[in-house]
């Protein structure tokens, strides 16, 4: 028994010296990103769990027309006084005091809400507490950002809709053009299947994937897919079908057609050539109708209106006759 006291004094007697020598070791760590000097984060629950270090960031929930309540906490552990700026990222934060000036070695709470508009989509919302300081101390001068994450309750609706789908040929191979839009009001992550299916069966199977995109309630984006071998000779068919968590299910379709450069041009140089001899055959004709003599056409041209040599023409030469025959 002696020989256990004496161990417990001795380790309560290095644990002691290891603190004293190691002050740093006994603080906790300062969060990854904030700036030096000072920070902002979460304040702890009243008097319980979680702590500052166990709450990252905010969270709030509540149904449209709410408001909530949080606070956050600024720590200032330097040797001179800090003045810090408070905003939100969006327009449902306010803040008791939208400046604090926070003494050195010292921590400051500023309590806050949250007000939910009542005609708020139930779902998922982001935005961010930020706050800045501005001073020509060491530490002084910084910005730290808290995220802050609030889920309006409410009756949940995945919608997702594919439009506006196009293809269209670009040297060798195709792109395909199409937008996609979130219409419910829930966050999605879509995915995407393609297929197309031209006069002599299927030409292209892309089995559903996850697209890199997150889509906001609301939010549309316009995407691309490049078909590297389309049909060279076909008429073909595109869908585009697009999935999400929560059921949300859409398709589009749209048409393209490949026609080499050789089966358009042929068809136009034959009726090029056929319109050019239907041209040249009524010229012709047009030259051969006459007399029968190949010369000038009967009753055209100086030809028929010049009369043989010593002879009167017409009515004036029968005029001339009756006015002798009177004379004599």
């Amino acid at each position: 028994m002696p020989f256990r006291t004496r161990t417990a004094v001795s380790g309560a007697i290095l644990a002691t010296a290891a603190v004293l020598l190691c002050p740093a070791a006994a603080r906790p760590a300062a969060a990854p990103g904030a700036p030096p000097g000072w920070s902002a984060a979460p304040a702890p629950a009243d008097g319980a769990a979680p702590s500052a270090r166990d709450r990252p960031y905010f969270y709030l929930a509540g149904a449209p027309g709410t408001v909530m309540n949080d606070r956050v906490s600024l720590r200032n552990p330097g040797g001179r006084a800090v003045t810090v700026r408070l905003r939100g990222s969006g327009g449902w934060l306010a803040f008791a005091a939208k400046e604090v000036t926070v003494p050195p070695r010292t921590r400051a709470t500023v309590p806050f809400t949250v007000t939910v508009p009542p005609d708020a989509a139930p779902g998922e919302h982001s935005a961010a507490l930020v706050a800045t300081a501005g001073g020509t101390g060491r530490g002084a001068a910084g910005r730290d950002t808290v995220p802050v994450h609030l889920r309006v309750t409410g009756p949940m609706l995945a919608a997702l809709t594919v439009e506006n789908v196009v293809v269209r040929g670009r040297g060798g191979a195709a792109v395909i053009r199409y937008t996609l839009v979130n219409r419910g009001n829930t966050v999605l992550t879509p995915r995407l299947a393609v297929r197309a299916d031209g006069f002599f069966g299927p030409v292209l199977r892309r089995a559903a994937r996850t697209l890199p995109h997150r889509l906001a309630p609301g939010q549309s984006a316009d995407l691309t897919e490049t078909w590297a071998d389309p049909p060279g000779l076909d008429a073909v068919t595109v869908r585009l079908t697009v999935t999400a968590g929560g059921g949300a299910h859409g398709s589009a379709t749209a048409s393209y057609t490949a026609l080499p450069w050789g089966v358009v041009a042929g068809p136009v140089f034959l009726l090029a050539g056929a319109g050019g001899l239907v041209v040249v055959r009524r010229r012709r004709r047009a030259k051969g109708t006459g007399d029968g003599r190949g010369g000038e056409p009967v009753g055209s041209g100086d030809g028929a209106a010049r009369p043989p040599a010593g002879e009167a023409a017409g009515p004036a030469a029968e005029l001339a006759s009756s006015g002798s025959g009177a004379r004599a």
